[in-house]
């Protein structure tokens, strides 16, 4: 049954999975609500003795007594609606919180392919979004805003025909909220902003999760960007209880208020009636339009449609969580036979096809260890999903992968991917400094570190940023131009040392001094291991061991360039044309 139609499966999920675990603090808040609640009832029983000890037994020695309890009655309401909003809240909050954890924790777990078919703004709005409608669910909501304004308009036009100056009475406290109202309003502001600050970096860190979604699997990084997120909830979520906390102290100003403005009232108007000038139902209709004015502002929200919302949320969130990864490490993984060394890499008969389009048709080639291959061919020819398939990012319909005569489908995921260092044209960086981008979380000495910067090239334009290798990258690297974000991309690969490299059109948005820095970097990268180029510009590959010539996701030629361009094939029909374009 779909978690649309079994609201049941919703609650129980939500219950145990989250609310459970709150189950104390829920408690003393419901308890804190009772309490509140039970202030009307004290309340209205109070009415007793101010008509028969006071109006009709005249006693004035009775009327310090029943404006105290009075006054005591709705400071107890402010005490407990305080502290079980404050419960509440922080509940919320913290549901909110675990719900968003785990969520991006499990979504990190799914496959890119998952990645691809979900935009990355509904992702977010998954997390955000429909967790906070689940945080709202415990907090005050308003209800029929028209119509509260209504019934305060109506209530006071009752106190003032009644008498102004009970009223003027009634509300004389009310000066003496500005100041604590104004200083909450700051408080608010205050940590609201800062909360909206911790949740735009939220918004920001998943947007750089969900965007380098490749790079973290690649790199083996969800457990480190999963605990980053968490922190970065936990600050957000301290933010907002703060902020919750001061909202919740204006309602609770406004109920000591309250009951100042009744100790006036009884102490004056009660004199009044015991002399004559005032009926007993005068009092008591201005005191119930009174009673009645400040209850509008408290009302929980009672609403179905936001009940529905929430069903709604639990229910996109609960399909989320429902999705499970199809890439998995195998029970039994197999070893690669030289674990850490260049191996052979083969592709036989793989077929692959998304949805109905197919990519691959049999393709089959071998990589020698240590040597490289290029891959080329017309956009569209399936150059750029080898590579998808060799990181198992994707899966093949049919055929067999294998690294050193090994499936790359019996390897452990985790090892499998350690095998390669890739090197993209797109050189995807996070909104970090530069040191963070190359060493990923990485502890890296510093002799090594700076190994790596002269072999990449990087040492050249550090010197000219604010702070050197701690000067952010900006978003998508945005504060780099591409060759420099290129030679990080080399410095991470580099770093990373991995026996096989993956290059895809590295160089092919470069100019000519930055294409010639990173060409020389590549070259040092690719020493000593097994190495994959994808390149358009075939000029670029002259000098491979073998170009493997693609077409409709089938190997149409292989060989080294002299042998391809004397076959007057393919290989030597694009570049011939390259060549032409070019000159």
């Amino acid at each position: 049954m779909s978690p649309a139609q079994d609201g049941g499966t919703l609650l129980r999920w939500i219950w145990a999975g989250y609310l459970r675990r709150h189950l104390p603090l829920i408690g003393l808040a419901l308890a804190l609500m009772t309490i509140e609640g039970a202030m009307l009832g004290l309340l209205s029983y109070l009415i007793k003795p101010m008509f028969d000890d006071i109006f009709v037994a005249g006693n004035r020695g009775a009327i310090p007594l029943v404006a105290s309890a009075v006054f005591g009655v709705f400071l107890i309401r402010a005490g407990a609606g305080f502290s079980q909003r404050v419960l509440m809240a922080r509940v919320g909050q913290r549901v909110m919180a675990a719900i968003q954890h785990d969520l991006v924790r499990h979504m990190l777990t799914l496959d890119s392919l998952w990645f691809q078919k979900t935009p990355p703004g509904h992702l977010i709005e998954r997390v955000r979004g429909d967790t906070l409608v689940i945080a709202n669910i415990w907090n005050t909501v308003l209800a029929a805003a028209g119509r509260d304004a209504v019934a305060l308009l109506s209530l006071f036009a009752v106190a003032l025909s009644i008498d102004w100056l009970w009223t003027l009475i009634a509300v004389a406290g009310v000066p003496l909220l500005v100041v604590p109202i104004m200083a909450l309003q700051r408080w608010v502001r205050r940590t609201t902003r800062n909360a909206r600050g911790a949740a735009a970096h939220i918004s920001t860190r998943l947007d750089e999760i969900f965007h380098g979604m490749t790079t973290i699997k690649l790199n083996r990084m969800e457990r480190r960007e999963a605990d980053r997120f968490g922190q970065s909830v936990d600050r957000f979520v301290h933010a907002q209880i703060r902020s919750e906390a001061g909202q919740a102290g204006i309602p609770a100003l406004m109920d000591i208020v309250a009951g100042l403005g009744f100790l006036g009232v009884l102490s004056y108007g009660g004199l009044q009636i015991i002399d004559g000038d005032k009926t007993v139902g005068e009092f008591m209709s201005f005191f119930t339009a009174m009673a009645l004015v400040f209850e509008p502002l408290r009302r929980i929200g009672r609403v179905s449609g936001a009940w529905q919302a929430a069903l709604a949320s639990l229910e996109r969130l609960y399909a989320v969580f429902l999705e499970r990864p199809t890439i998995l490490s195998p029970a039994r993984p197999a070893r690669l036979p030289a674990p850490g060394g260049a191996c052979d890499i083969g592709f036989r008969d793989v077929h692959l096809a998304y949805d109905d389009t197919p990519v691959l048709n049999g393709l089959s080639f071998t990589a020698k260890a240590g040597a490289v291959t290029a891959l080329v061919g017309p956009s569209g020819a399936g150059k750029s999903t080898v590579f998808n398939l060799l990181t198992r990012l994707i899966e093949p319909q049919r055929g067999q992968i294998t690294l050193g005569g090994v499936a790359v489908e019996t390897l452990e995921l985790y090892d499998l991917r350690d095998q390669f260092s890739v090197v993209t044209q797109e050189a995807p960086l996070f909104d970090e400094t530069i040191r963070d981008n190359i060493c990923l979380g990485r502890d890296v000495p510093q002799d090594r570190l700076d190994e790596v910067l002269r072999a990449a090239h990087v040492i050249d334009f550090l010197p000219a940023l604010p702070d050197g290798l701690n000067s952010p990258a900006g978003p998508r690297g945005s504060n780099l131009s591409g060759g420099q974000r290129q030679r990080v991309a080399i410095a991470r690969a580099l770093l990373r040392d991995a026996p096989i490299l993956l290059m895809d059109e590295a160089t092919s948005a470069l100019d000519a001094q930055s294409e010639k820095a990173v060409q020389e970097a590549l070259e040092r990268l690719s020493q000593g291991r097994t190495t994959l180029v994808i390149a358009h510009r075939l000029a670029t590959v002259r000098n491979a061991d073998k170009i493997v010539v693609m077409d409709k996701g089938r190997l149409v030629e292989e060989g080294p360039h002299q042998a391809l361009l004397d076959r007057g094939g393919l290989y030597a029909g694009l570049y011939k044309l390259q060549f032409a374009s070019e000159s």
